[in-house]
């Protein structure tokens, strides 16, 4: 068996625990031997690809769920205070924040269809990453607190 099967058997959520209590060094050398490649590669099918047939699967299986969501959504988007184009902007951001592949994809197209630049795009990405990285470093005050209290 090749090291980054191995690998893969080991992190299989039940052989992990027993992997981890019983052999911890058997865990270890099965990724120390595999290539770095193989460990890092993500899958290709990590997310199914959205299809007409998951869309119609899904409202099925709640219709009337499914048709307040798209009411909601269809007037969340139409243009108001904001234009189309600035609130798929803030959705292209809100997407990389939340991490939904099937949002980045669909608000990009949207965004510019509306009319967005490829910069424009890019530059609300720059914000959401900066807004998510500051949300850490802000929290870093609790831990902050926690060490003072740790002081006395």
């Amino acid at each position: 068996m090749r090291a980054v099967d191995r690998l893969k058997e080991l992190r299989k959520p039940e052989r992990i625990r027993r992997v981890w209590t019983e052999d911890p060094a058997r865990y270890v050398r099965a990724y120390n031997e595999a290539d770095e490649e193989s460990v890092m590669r993500m899958p290709d099918n990590l997310y199914p690809t959205a299809s007409i047939e998951l869309n119609h699967a899904r409202q099925a299986l709640a219709p009337e769920t499914h048709d307040a969501f798209a009411a909601f959504s269809k007037s969340v988007f139409k243009a108001g205070a904001l234009d189309a184009k600035t609130k798929q902007l803030i959705a292209v951001a809100a997407a990389h924040v939340t991490q939904c592949p099937y949002c980045i994809r669909g608000h990009t197209k949207q965004a510019l269809r509306a009319g967005a630049t490829r910069a424009e795009v890019m530059e609300a990405i720059w914000v959401a990453t900066e807004m998510r990285a500051g949300a850490a470093v802000a929290h870093s005050n609790l831990a902050m607190d926690v060490m003072n209290e740790a002081d006395g």
